[in-house]
């Protein structure tokens, strides 16, 4: 299944996604089942957090696609205006230098534990959502990212029970500041702008998702491919990424890990074409959809 925040009647809903098609979460779940008592499930974080919601939500999807009952709030999803679909996670931990190449074309080495790094929920945007470039930097980058989405509260995981505590996928954009980022040994001022990390378009439930470690991941900057990779070369895999963060913090539901980027970035190009405003990059994992997102001045 796939999962969306989109506004509805000025406010941020929970939506599941159906044939293109955007369903109101709540109200398709309370007209399956009026019994059922799930306001707080307009935000997907509360949703995850609960173990029933899932199944509920699979049981009154079948039920519309045969019902077909107008009484749902719909709208099609190309007319949607979305969110990133998390609005509020706990935490939000990236992974940097996950990819061989991508260390490469960056001058540091591969490492031989990951590197940890943090965002703040100011980063969050959805697809479409124009990007603000302000003055304090000039050397914007994009990275596309398989982002990891918690299911369950998990402390001291091991890889192998990794699966069990994912409860979905999303496309992801850890947008840069590399002259911010480069600027001390820190890298968190370069990734923590307002809005530096487009995430979505929606989330696909893990059983969407046949194999994490084979999807294909690309981006490309006004219409020109610039990564072009898949996850198979990340350095330390998702299931190996869930059991050692699990291992220092305790990860809680719907919270966001992003798994790193590949190689093809500004920063490892010989022309350093930085964006600017004006430009358009598009991110894509497979199965999981596409975040195009518009550079503009901040």
């Amino acid at each position: 299944m796939k999962f969306v925040t989109y506004l509805h009647q000025s406010q941020p809903r929970a939506g599941i996604v159906a044939d293109n098609t955007v369903l109101d979460l709540v109200g398709l779940i309370q007209a399956f089942n009026s019994a059922t008592p799930i306001t707080a499930w307009n935000d997907l974080r509360h949703f995850i957090a609960d173990s029933a919601a899932l199944q509920v939500a699979a049981n009154a999807l079948a039920w519309w696609e045969t019902a077909r009952t107008p009484d749902i709030v719909t709208l099609p999803l190309g007319e949607a205006q979305l969110y990133a679909p998390i609005l509020a996670p706990e935490k939000i931990v990236c992974v940097g230098l996950n990819y061989r190449r991508h260390a490469a074309e960056s001058g540091m080495a591969v490492p031989t534990s990951p590197v940890l790094f943090s965002k703040f929920n100011n980063t969050l945007a959805g697809a479409g959502e124009a990007i603000p470039l302000p003055a304090v930097a000039t050397q914007y980058d994009y990275e596309v990212e398989l982002a990891v989405v918690i299911g369950r509260e998990a402390a001291s995981v091991s890889e192998e029970e990794a699966l069990n505590y994912v409860f979905g996928y999303c496309t992801a954009n850890d947008l840069s500041a590399r002259d911010l980022q480069m600027r001390t040994s820190q890298w968190l001022l370069g990734k923590t702008l307002d809005k530096f990390l487009p995430l979505g378009p929606a989330i696909v439930t893990a059983d969407g998702v046949d194999d994490p470690q084979a999807l294909a991941v690309r981006g490309w900057v006004n219409g020109d491919l610039r990564q072009n990779a898949n996850t198979a070369g990340m350095v330390f895999p998702w299931a190996h990424l869930v059991s050692y963060i699990s291992q220092h913090m305790t990860l809680q539901p719907g919270d966001i890990i992003l798994t790193g980027t590949p190689e093809g970035v500004v920063l490892g190009r010989a022309q350093k074409d930085w964006l600017v405003p004006g430009d358009e990059v598009v991110v894509e994992v497979e199965k999981l959809g596409k975040l195009a997102n518009p550079m503009v001045k901040g």
